[in-house]
């Protein structure tokens, strides 16, 4: 997978994985195909969350920082 959509309600938090098949950055059209999806309640999101800023932390520490336009994330 090379996206990754989050979505929650009050009882659980959704991610929808999948790949973006559009190669060509002049194409004005993006093929996107969702083909995974976790569901999780919020206090395995939490523990989730936690894990992964730990994994990073460790990456980082190892490779250096990850370099993200905060645009990227919206």
């Amino acid at each position: 997978a090379n996206v990754c959509n989050v979505s929650s309600t009050r009882e659980e938090f959704t991610l929808l994985f999948g790949m973006n098949k559009t190669w060509d950055p002049e194409q004005r059209k993006l093929t996107v195909d969702m083909t995974d999806r976790i569901i999780l309640n919020p206090f395995a999101a939490k523990r989730l969350s936690v894990l992964l800023g730990n994994v990073i932390l460790q990456y980082e520490g190892r490779f250096g920082d990850i370099q993200l336009d905060v645009a990227d994330i919206k």
